[in-house]
């Protein structure tokens, strides 16, 4: 992703489902009372996958974007 605003859009992206992902893992893990989710493994794997896709996200839109041997 080269454009400034596709780099910010899959940070905003990659941030949201981070702490998505880690308050869903943390019901699932029993860490956070009070939901349907409290307790349950499938929800601590969904948080978990959702996190490190949201960690992935982060990563491409920090990565420098390759100019390939061309100056604009």
């Amino acid at each position: 992703m080269t454009s400034r605003n596709g780099r910010i859009a899959l940070i905003t992206v990659g941030v949201i489902a981070v702490i998505l992902g880690g308050v869903w893992a943390g019901q699932g893990m029993n860490l956070i009372p009070g939901s349907f989710m409290t307790g349950s493994r499938m929800w601590l794997s969904i948080g978990l996958i959702v996190a490190i896709v949201g960690v992935i996200l982060i990563m491409l839109g920090l990565r420098r974007p390759e100019h390939g041997g061309t100056s604009k």
